[in-house]
């Protein structure tokens, strides 16, 4: 019974190597972005401080349409060949701001929500880290396929992780009976 333990063990700890070596990359690469994405409000350079408005009262904020076109000219000021599409418009009342994030250029543009007036025109790499960070600047499919392979593998890993430690210390008791 010994040896058959043994040689499980020795075959299942090529497995496991194997797939750690496979799972690795991915894990390292999750691990690095979720690194970065903990740091964002603390380096500028990934996600642009929040800036205040004048104003938290939204009676005297401008519609979301004049915002929008703020935005938009910023953009172009920005970069005159922009196909720039507005990815999503973060109203922040408490602030008295508009954050306007664009699909492209990692752009974001911070409006005062009061006057439109533009507070902030910088890169936030934030969002594309995220992408990276959960598959998802591949596509949504494969971001779906990612997550649960890294999920599931790490549990896979865990497991075979206790069995390869669990089996030498059972080989030592089956030694143990034996004498």
């Amino acid at each position: 019974m010994r040896e058959r333990i043994v040689k499980a063990l020795r075959k299942f700890r090529v497995l496991h190597r194997w797939f750690g070596i496979c799972l690795a990359a991915f894990l390292l690469l999750s691990a690095g972005t979720g690194i970065l994405l903990s740091l964002k409000k603390n380096f500028d350079i990934l996600q642009p401080p929040t800036q205040k408005g004048q104003s938290k009262e939204l009676t005297t904020w401008k519609s979301l349409d004049e915002l929008q076109a703020a935005a938009y000219q910023a953009a172009l000021a920005e970069n005159p060949n922009t196909k720039n599409v507005i990815a999503r418009m973060d109203v922040r009342p408490d602030k008295g701001i508009v954050k306007v994030i664009f699909e492209e250029d990692n752009l974001e543009i911070q409006l005062d929500g009061t006057t439109s007036e533009v507070l902030s025109v910088a890169p936030r790499w934030s969002d594309w880290i995220e992408s990276l960070h959960d598959g998802s600047i591949i596509s949504d499919l494969f971001k779906v396929i990612s997550m649960n392979v890294l999920g599931w593998g790490l549990i896979a890993m865990i497991a075979s992780g206790i069995l390869l430690w669990y089996g030498p210390r059972r080989i030592r008791k089956l030694r143990k009976k034996r004498t």
